[in-house]
């Protein structure tokens, strides 16, 4: 079987895409290959300034490329909010939105709205999202959803009863898998839910391997980076793949395919075990809408 590569991805002219944390690292890298395919392409970022930078980038390869830069600031719901309006009012169709954007084990701190960081900002604030902005993507024909998670869902195990580590030691591998397994949750209890409604979104998952990124901020980290780490563009992939191969179905998984999954070119892949319990999934729904108060409603 051939490799599968960003020159596999088809045409994208007349499409709009919407990628968060997009300024840098496997946000970026996707956001160049499907600006670099002709799609009409969102910069959802919290820093402009990098934003404006990335956009730069992108047009010095094709000047013809068709990139915006937006503020989007997920650990805040008010953000989520003003940017879901804004993009409304400024955009007719979302052929695909990817919530890409993510933090990666900071010290122990909340977002604006309470929620410890890893969760209020991997998880809620793309739910958040993903509700305001639902509609306008199940109006779009042939439209995709793709929530980007990590091999780290694999040591994730929510706990409902302290969602946000206010009565445990915070241990923020834990909670970086928490928020991982999360991203798995609501991609597969989309799926279920869009299926039953007769839509035709299709919503998908994908994790990018061990990539070298802005994540990895410890000296153990950015040491790994150089022993074992991909580029960002090789992580980029799996993404890719994800949004927009034909043969993609709703609930897959698109990983790296060589070395425990942290190398190589994107396959198909199986989230963990725990990842696919329905309950849980349901659970972790209902906490969202209530915690976000944003109902998404299929």
């Amino acid at each position: 079987m051939d490799n599968w590569t960003a020159d596999n991805i088809p045409d994208q002219t007349g499409r709009t895409a919407l990628i968060t944390g997009s300024n840098n690292g496997i946000g970026f890298e996707a956001a160049k290959a499907l600006a670099l395919k002709n799609a009409h392409v969102t910069l959802a970022v919290r820093n402009m300034e990098k934003g404006e930078a990335a956009k730069s980038a992108i047009l010095n390869q094709s000047s013809s490329a068709h990139v915006e830069v937006s503020y989007l600031d997920l650990a805040s719901l008010e953000s989520v909010a003003n940017f879901a309006n804004g993009f409304l009012v400024d955009h007719s169709t979302l052929d695909l939105l990817i919530n890409n954007a993510g933090i990666m084990i900071p010290p122990y701190s909340k977002t604006k709205d309470g929620f410890e960081s890893q969760m209020g900002t991997n998880h809620l604030g793309h739910f958040a999202l993903t509700a305001k902005l639902y509609d306008l993507i199940d109006q779009t024909t042939d439209s995709r959803i793709v929530n980007i998670s990590s091999g780290a869902h694999k040591a994730g195990n929510l706990n409902f009863d302290d969602l946000h580590w206010e009565n445990r030691r915070y241990t923020a591998w834990r909670a970086y898998g928490d928020s991982k397994i999360a991203n798995l949750y609501f991609t597969f209890e989309l799926k279920r839910r869009i299926e039953k409604s007769g839509s035709s979104i299709k919503v998908a998952a994908a994790h990018p391997g061990y990539a070298a990124t802005g994540l990895q901020k410890s000296a153990f980290l950015k040491f790994m980076n150089i022993l074992v780490a991909q580029s960002a563009q090789m992580g980029a992939l799996p993404t890719l793949m994800a949004a927009t191969d034909p043969n993609i179905k709703s609930g897959d998984y698109v990983g790296a395919s060589r070395f425990m999954e942290m190398r190589g070119y994107p396959k198909k892949v199986y989230a963990s075990k725990l990842a696919h319990d329905e309950k849980t999934a349901l659970q972790l729904w209902e906490v969202s809408e209530a915690l976000t108060g944003t109902t998404l409603s299929i």
